[in-house]
């Protein structure tokens, strides 16, 4: 079996699906790794790294892909890329199955296999595989230290001879890995934290962390969809929740927003009017950026001043942690494809309860359910 790596051709990436800790493994498993040359030297790892743990590195992409039985990719390659793949081969990476499923459709007519990272099911099993938690924990992390550069004052408390200087109040939006760890991390570093979700089950763990969780009135709707996320609720509870963030940030130096419903445009939590009366200097990083925001001023993958404020709307943070994001990243896919590896062969097996829920397109067929009907 022939996996292979390709350098990533995003313009802001620097992640690898592969590194050589995870190579190891693989040929372990006795199968062949091809790396395309400098495909992680941005994330730590050197050709000859990969060469010492059996890894073959090739500068001919289009050789690596034809040959390729196992792509494992960070990004959706592009199209061209796509339609160099063998029938039969099988592809693994960020594919955005539900929000760019169309991007799908030239694997259907090669017969290409694709098990976006973002259907891995939820579960206890699968828990070492789910790379939408390991991204979304260094996005959460890296968050708050952008809001601490830009932020004109200090997150701690800090008692000095002139006076004392209050801790910075910070207001979390969407307590999922993200948010829960912004939290962490800027309790970390001293700031007076609150979070917010429609989840009323959230609250238990934004409490855990020493924050306040703010709630709102539901009205007896549940905000929880399958596998935890945040389903999709009625106007009249969207408006409640703008209200309560609305009043909320008036106080707040800074917000971290992540509230996101899967295969949805962001939900709109943070209205002009909400930005126009929060106190100058203040910032809101807005982590939806790539589905449309949750603020109304929020402009994808731009920093801008509006009303005083700051909104930051980065669209691939965890590349800038490269190193971690790779490590964390490679292992998850390295985990999820050792459930196809048999004595060194590929086998897809759809009635494995990890690899059939993870499955978009195969055989030329669209199996996941979402995706039936729409490619």
């Amino acid at each position: 079996m022939q996996i292979t790596v390709l350098k990533e051709t995003q313009a802001d990436e620097a992640r690898v699906a592969l590194v050589p800790e995870s190579v190891k493994k693989l040929v372990g498993m006795k199968a062949a790794v091809s790396i395309e040359s400098g495909a992680g030297a941005a994330a730590g790892a050197s050709d000859a790294d990969y060469e010492a743990v059996g890894a073959t590195i090739s500068r001919d992409r289009a050789t690596l892909l034809a040959n390729a039985d196992v792509l494992l990719a960070v990004n959706r390659p592009d199209e061209s890329d796509l339609n160099a793949l063998k029938s039969g081969a099988v592809l693994i990476g960020f594919l955005k199955p539900l929000d760019e499923p169309q991007a799908l459709k030239p694997l259907l007519a090669r017969h290409v296999s694709a098990f976006p990272v973002e259907l891995i099911p939820r579960s206890t099993r699968a828990q070492a595989m789910d790379a939408l938690s390991s991204m979304a924990a260094l996005v959460g992390y890296k968050a708050v230290l952008l809001a601490a550069e830009h932020l004109p004052r200090i997150f701690p408390m800090m008692t000095t001879a002139a006076g004392t200087i209050p801790p910075a109040k910070v207001l979390v939006i969407g307590a999922g890995v993200v948010g829960l760890q912004a939290i962490a991390t800027a309790r970390r570093l001293g700031a007076v934290v609150e979070g917010f979700d429609v989840r009323a089950a959230a609250g238990e763990a934004v409490r855990s962390l020493g924050a306040k969780f703010l709630e709102v009135d539901m009205g007896g709707e549940s905000a929880e969809g399958a596998g935890g996320y945040a389903k999709e609720v009625t106007e009249e509870t969207m408006n409640k929740s703008r209200e309560l963030i609305a009043k909320t940030a008036k106080a707040t130096d800074c917000i971290i927003t992540s509230a996101a419903v899967p295969g949805r445009a962001a939900p709109l939590l943070i209205t002009e009017d909400a930005v126009k009366a929060m106190k100058p200097g203040s910032v809101i990083i807005d982590l939806s950026g790539a589905t449309g925001g949750n603020c109304a001023l929020t402009k994808p993958g731009e920093t801008i001043e509006a009303h005083g404020v700051t909104i930051m709307a980065p669209l691939n943070l965890a590349a800038t942690l490269a190193v971690n994001a790779s490590q964390l990243y490679s292992r998850n896919l390295t985990t999820f494809l050792s459930e196809m590896i048999q004595d060194g062969a590929l086998k897809v097996d759809l009635t494995n309860d990890v690899v059939g829920p993870a499955c978009a397109v195969h055989a030329g067929e669209a199996k996941h359910p979402r995706l039936q009907g729409v490619i």
